[in-house]
């Protein structure tokens, strides 16, 4: 018979996975980690399935997913009939939010480059890097 891996400490789960306790709590208090199993003295343990979700949703988060769109997928996950549409939907409306981020840092990018072309390594009054950041323009 298998003998079942051994729990983790909120402290052994963050080890592993990089993650803040504090971050682990408020997972939870979110519903993104269910609520772990306690000891008699009320110290949280955690199995493999908290591991694999808690890595999965830093993954997630790690690829700039918004916290309502990783609950959808891990209801998507968690639920009998997954549905590929609605994960696309999902990855859809992410891909269109970081295209435009990506487009509004190739502008902000261009812009940058051209304040740092400008700057001659004068004195502060002259700074056009200095004064374009003060422009409202």
């Amino acid at each position: 018979m298998a003998v079942p891996p051994p729990l983790m400490t909120i402290g052994a789960l963050s080890r592993r996975t990089g993650c803040k306790v504090e971050t682990i709590r408020y997972y939870e208090r979110i519903g993104l980690l269910p609520a772990p199993a306690r000891s008699r003295g009320g110290h949280r343990h955690y199995g493999e399935g908290a591991l694999k979700r808690l890595d999965f949703v830093l993954r997630a988060r790690g690829l700039g997913f918004p916290l309502d769109s990783v609950r959808g997928l891990l209801d998507l996950a968690d639920g009998e009939g997954r549905s590929c549409a609605q994960v696309e939907r999902i990855a859809f409306r992410h891909l269109k939010d970081v295209r435009n981020k990506l487009a509004d840092i190739l502008v902000m990018e261009k812009v940058l480059a051209e304040m740092v072309a400008e700057c001659r390594g004068g004195t502060m009054p002259a700074c056009p890097l200095i004064e374009a950041l003060f422009n409202e323009d």
